[in-house]
């Protein structure tokens, strides 16, 4: 969350000529509703659920495409697994630090149903620390680990290039 996933993902997708899919679009466009709206409404598990379904969906297409997957997405089930067994998928992590992730996401939180009750910037920075210490296991096992910290988008591209030859 917060890593630059859908605003690069569009970017390297336009530059690969490639189609872009924005994971949490997909499942509002399915769901006709907002993510933060499915989490109030249905819950956590009914949203992992339905992200599991469609990640299977998405790793089933045959079709060229750069999708920005949610930041809990490979953590829950297998769906990192399912990410990995795709004999396609070339998988990223587009890694920055807690000081960075802090700073763009104290903006947002109002959109982001995981951290919209976080009122203190601490606060923020605790949740930060702990998802990013449990997903770390799941972030690692990417093909590539992309360090973002400092890095402007193009160069991130270009790194990201660069990698898939």
């Amino acid at each position: 969350m917060g890593s630059g996933k859908s605003h690069i993902g569009k970017r390297l997708a336009e530059k690969i000529n490639q189609k872009f899919m924005d994971f949490d679009a997909e499942i509002e466009k399915m769901e006709n509703a907002s993510i933060s709206e499915i989490f109030q409404k249905k819950g956590e598990i009914y949203f992992r659920k339905l992200e599991r379904k469609i990640l299977k969906e998405l790793t089933d297409i045959d079709e060229d495409a750069v999708i920005s997957l949610g930041g809990g997405t490979p953590c829950y089930g297998d769906n990192m697994e399912l990410i990995k067994a795709s004999k396609d998928a070339t998988s990223f992590y587009l890694k920055l630090n807690i000081e960075t992730l802090t700073e763009r996401l104290e903006t947002e939180k109002d959109h982001r149903p995981m951290i919209s009750h976080l009122k203190e910037k601490d606060k923020l920075e605790e949740f930060i620390r702990k998802h990013l210490f449990e997903r770390g296991f799941y972030y690692n096992q990417s093909d590539h680990v992309i360090d973002c910290n400092d890095e402007s988008a193009a160069t991130i591209i270009s790194k990201i290039q660069e990698k898939l030859g």
